[in-house]
């Protein structure tokens, strides 16, 4: 017997039906799933704050090591190049090795560079200045959101609010911590908020990210008298962090007072952490 069309069309609107149900039924399926672990988010309770860290630790350091054949074919291909472009630029590069030997003079100076990158690359060196360092394990930036993840956490007294540091400047604050690792907020970061105070005219404000572009400075007093050049320095306000922090100079743009930062966040792989100091009460 000889099958219609209409019998065809049928057969395939059917078909396309059925799975059309089943894709409902996984989006409500997912949905309900996303809101539960939203929930479980909003509940604080120690079993589950000590699960979520331990999640976050497997999610960063599982993480670090998925991204690490891409690092090592990245790293491989560099090093081809690089060797290549050796054997064109042969006359140059013994020119600069040339120079080099004349630099001996220089040779001081690299040794404490050297033996200051040693105990860095050695981590969690802790210093005299209530001071720990650490690794930049992952970068999460976007357009509007900067942050980064370093490879402490409470295992080295991190807490939450701490002052992050690249050498001696202000680049932002703890905002998470679990048992290995701790999440950086930048002050780039649109969540970012700090309390400064300008050199030499003293006014205080309020630094706010915007993302990738440079902070401002905002609730500014009306007579203030900060002008381009000034110098950004952590307030102490409030005793978030402690004053005379480093951050940036002034730059005004179109009105807007921008902070021009000290320290490049994207070129950063170590940082220091400060840690609460210890006040006596008398």
């Amino acid at each position: 017997m000889e099958t219609s069309r209409d019998d065809i069309g049928i057969v395939i609107r059917s078909a396309f039906l059925q799975k059309g149900t089943q894709q409902r039924f996984s989006l409500l399926a997912l949905s309900i799933f996303s809101i539960f672990l939203i929930f479980l988010e909003t509940i604080e309770a120690k079993p589950l704050n000590k699960v979520r860290s331990v999640v976050n630790d497997l999610v960063y350091r599982g993480a670090v090591i998925v991204s690490y054949p891409s690092k090592v074919f990245s790293d491989s291909y560099n090093f081809f190049e690089n060797h290549i472009k050796l054997y064109k630029n042969y006359d140059e590069i013994k020119k600069e090795n040339t120079d080099l030997k004349n630099n001996i003079s220089n040779s001081d100076f690299l040794e404490l560079e050297n033996s200051q990158l040693r105990k860095l690359i050695n981590e969690q060196v802790e210093s005299d200045s209530n001071l720990v360092s650490a690794r930049v394990l992952l970068d999460d930036k976007s357009p509007y959101l900067n942050s980064f993840i370093i490879n402490i956490g409470t295992n080295k007294k991190i807490k939450k609010g701490m002052a992050v540091l690249d050498g001696k400047n202000f680049i932002g604050r703890i905002v998470d911590v679990n048992f290995f690792s701790s999440r950086v907020l930048l002050i780039t970061d649109l969540n970012s908020k700090i309390p400064v105070i300008s050199e030499p005219s003293g006014s205080h404000a309020i630094m706010s990210g915007h993302g990738r572009s440079n902070p401002t400075l905002d609730y500014l007093s009306l007579n203030h008298n900060i002008k381009d050049g000034d110098k950004i320095y952590t307030s102490g306000k409030e005793g978030i962090f402690s004053p005379g922090i480093a951050i940036g100079e002034v730059k005004i743009i179109q009105n807007y007072l921008e902070v021009l930062l000290f320290s490049e966040l994207n070129q950063i792989t170590f940082v220091s952490i400060k840690l609460k100091e210890n006040r006596i009460i008398k």
